[in-house]
């Protein structure tokens, strides 16, 4: 008898950790030291944004300081976003990584679509949404801006006051990526063959009633390839960051997207924030010039770039000897006070 309830004991205790398991839909380790749930919200568009909040397990009964995350540019919250968020609220925050509009488990219609626009406003909308919890002290909220939406980030920063500290992590600029080519590369008589493309595509589109979607990444390499989207495949297409649900990792974005992005400037007034700003990039990265060019536009002894050695792009996506977790730590405690 006492065999068989020992037995049944640990067929119990297998069953729940796979139900654990299972209902565990992120690339990276559950951690113990947190609570997790998810939550939603909207934007001034209307568009219904899907977020998992990160809480401390035995948090002070006092409302904590907040940070919100996102990206990378065609990631989901339950990749990178999702680790910096689970990171830092074991070292004392709450933390809200969300999905950008029209995107992962996020609303909006067409689907993987970006804008400028919009995107920087989903960041002021989970502003909004962490300055109502009654946990949530609402004069220390934060944001985190990985990739593309580093360049979000810092364009939210430039315009919502209410972000008292903001923190790009091998940060893009997506629109002068977009309007100018990697490394600046294309020239304007480029650029306008480029809308020329674009905009025929569009025509397409308005015929087809669909929306062509854009070549992403491939779904096996022949070597022959650049070095940076090697490391994208790394991380996108293999287990250690493939989510169904992620652009990068499944399919492309909307092509028309880029058009956008190419008329209009997001960094246009980043050179107005008077909060505090620290852009983190891998010396090795090939999107190093985005955070050095940034940071030459910032103003004021509360801003600061810090180069990782022998980090590239994707290192600081999910390497956790790489990623300065004590360092934004120390940032964030000293700028939200």
């Amino acid at each position: 008898m006492a065999v068989t309830i020992v037995v049944c004991l640990l067929a119990a205790v297998a069953a729940w950790k796979f139900c654990q398991n299972k209902s565990w839909d992120k690339v990276f380790a559950k951690s113990d030291k947190v609570d997790v749930k998810k939550v939603s919200f909207k934007n001034r568009y209307g568009v219904e944004l899907a977020g998992n909040i990160y809480i401390p397990k035995n948090k002070e009964s006092r409302p904590l300081a907040a940070i919100a995350v996102s990206g990378p540019f065609g990631a989901v919250k339950e990749q990178a976003s999702g680790l910096y968020a689970q990171t830092m609220a074991e070292k004392g925050f709450i933390t809200l990584a969300f999905d950008p509009s029209f995107t992962g488990e996020s609303k909006g219609s067409p689907r993987h679509v970006a804008s400028p626009d919009i995107n920087s406003e989903d960041f002021s909308a989970a502003v909004d949404f962490l300055s109502i919890q009654p946990d949530v002290n609402p004069d220390k909220i934060a944001i985190i801006g990985i990739c593309g939406f580093g360049g979000m980030g810092l364009n939210a920063a430039a315009m919502d006051t209410r972000i008292k500290a903001t923190v790009t992590s091998t940060m893009y600029d997506m629109s002068r990526v977009n309007a100018n080519g990697y490394f600046d590369a294309m020239d304007g008589e480029e650029r306008y063959k480029l809308r020329q493309t674009l905009n025929a595509q569009r025509t397409k589109d308005a015929k087809n009633g669909t929306y062509a979607v854009a070549a992403g990444l491939p779904d096996s390499l022949t070597g022959d390839e650049p070095q940076f989207v090697k490391d994208y495949f790394g991380y996108y297409k293999t287990k250690r960051g493939y989510h169904k649900r992620s652009i990068n990792s499944t399919s492309g974005w909307n092509m028309t997207s880029a058009l956008s992005f190419i008329n209009m400037p997001i960094l246009s007034y980043s050179g107005e924030i008077k909060n505090a700003v620290l852009l983190i990039h891998g010396e090795q990265a090939h999107s190093r010039y985005f955070s050095e060019d940034a940071f030459k536009k910032l103003q004021g002894d509360n801003k600061e770039l810090l180069i990782i050695p022998n980090a590239n792009h994707v290192d600081l996506y999910d390497g956790m000897d790489k990623i300065p977790f004590d360092k934004i730590e120390e940032f964030f405690n000293k700028n939200l006070k």
